[in-house]
């Protein structure tokens, strides 16, 4: 396997199978004609062309980065077509390679509650290295942008001429087994305790691996008694990270623990046009707002999604509505809910409104457990797979009909009442974030 088709599998972990196998799949590496400066692919159309390089090519030219410590251009052309390829030496960087990728930024970074405390954490490091909140501790779930916040810190200090370190846990822990083995340790300690600003992803997986942690903490200690930044990220707070030294876990609170939540309903908006933004791609109100209340929270998904409901509308020469979108997006949708069921619906309908779950089942004829019920049947029929006889058994109703008329009166409400049908719309991202 030639060095251009290891880039591609390595792009293959970050993309959906369907994006990879329609994009990336059938890309060639012409191993002749590239070098240290240039990587050139073909593909088969001009569609392809265009799309990978609006979308892929710097992450392409990051993981050749990574994979060769060499900065390429990223060029793609159509099969069996001669034309120019102009190569262009990268300027001389007074940094260090750092791996970071020069996309993520605090500008294209969508600020809301969810994530406003991490943000501007990283922002006031980004501004005073070293001085404020160091070590910069950061957690929460997968795709909700840890990595592009601490690496859009890196890209500030890497344009101010600090030597920046980027990693992952695994990298590191990798790295330090060659130097174990080719007894050139000086170095990878020389490396990593001279550096200006050091950033660690997945921090969690220092877990249960006692060597490396010994070494960790050295390099930590020799880092922050000179006054140099470390960032690191976690999936969760460091008191929650078992088989972590006690030494480790105080001084991974020594600084500051900021935390980010799977983003709201609005984020999650904003998020997306954001996405259109950069990527070209022209959807209305109404489908922004039904991508944003189907999937979950991960970033990822809706770069995903984009790039799935954009190539289906240039293939298949249709312009993109709320019912194509329903229709592309079914089986992935499908996929998301199944873990959905009706008791999980209905804990958070009546967490929400502050009511008791047993109350929304229950005969109550009140206007609040009328309305309750009304939006957890509602629910119910548009994330589970339940048909209206078990809906009506499970919500103790006569029969299919009492559920076709509450629905019924539900969509009503909707087109008529903005405020309620935000609330749905509300419920219904609670319930997916959390599945």
């Amino acid at each position: 396997m030639n060095i251009g088709q290891e880039v591609l599998e390595a792009l293959k972990e970050e993309l959906t199978e369907s994006e990879y196998n329609r994009y990336i799949k059938h890309l060639t590496y012409d191993v002749k004609k590239s070098n240290s400066d240039v990587a050139i692919f073909y593909a088969h159309n001009a569609l392809v062309i265009n799309w990978i390089k609006n979308k892929y090519a710097s992450k392409i030219a990051h993981l050749f980065e990574i994979k060769t410590g060499n900065k390429v251009n990223v060029q793609v052309t159509l099969k069996n077509r001669t034309e120019k390829l102009k190569t262009k030496k990268q300027p001389e960087q007074k940094a260090i390679n750092s791996l970071l990728n020069p996309s993520h930024s605090f500008d294209n970074f969508m600020v809301g509650g969810s994530n406003q405390f991490a943000y501007a954490a990283v922002k006031s490091v980004s501004e005073n290295a070293g001085k404020v909140y160091n070590p910069l501790f950061i957690y929460g779930g997968v795709g909700l942008g840890k990595t592009h916040l601490m690496q859009a810190a890196g890209n500030v200090f890497q344009n101010e001429g600090k030597i920046v370190i980027y990693t992952t846990v695994e990298q590191f822990l990798n790295e330090f087994i060659r130097h174990v083995r080719n007894k050139t340790m000086e170095r990878f300690q020389e490396k990593y305790r001279k550096c200006d600003v050091l950033l660690i992803d997945d921090i969690q997986f220092l877990s249960n691996k006692e060597t490396i942690q010994e070494e960790f903490f050295h390099t930590f200690e020799a880092l922050k008694g000179a006054g140099k930044q470390i960032i690191l990220t976690a999936d969760k707070h460091p008191k929650k990270i078992g088989g972590l030294e006690k030494r480790l876990q105080s001084r991974f609170e020594w600084g500051l623990v900021a935390d980010i939540q799977p983003p709201e309903l609005e984020t999650k908006i904003a998020i997306i046009e954001k996405k259109c933004e950069i990527n070209k791609v022209k959807l209305s109100k109404d489908i922004v707002n039904y991508i944003a209340t189907v999937i979950d929270s991960n970033v990822r998904e809706i770069e995903g999604i984009l790039s799935k409901l954009h190539a289906y509308s240039q293939l298949m020469h249709v312009d993109i509505d709320l019912e194509f979108t329903k229709n592309v997006l079914k089986d992935q949708i499908n996929e998301n809910r199944a873990n959905i069921d009706m008791n999980m619906i209905v804990e958070t309908v009546a967490k929400d409104l502050n009511i008791k779950p047993s109350e929304i089942k229950s005969k109550g004829r009140s206007k609040n457990l009328v309305y309750a019920r009304r939006i957890s049947i509602y629910i119910c029929r548009e994330l589970t797979q339940n048909t209206m006889p078990q809906l009506a058994q499970y919500f103790g109703m006569k029969d299919h009909t009492a559920i076709s008329h509450t629905i019924k009166k539900i969509n009503d409400l909707i087109k008529e009442d903005e405020d309620f049908k935000v609330k749905i719309e509300e419920l219904t991202n609670k319930i997916t974030a959390s599945n």
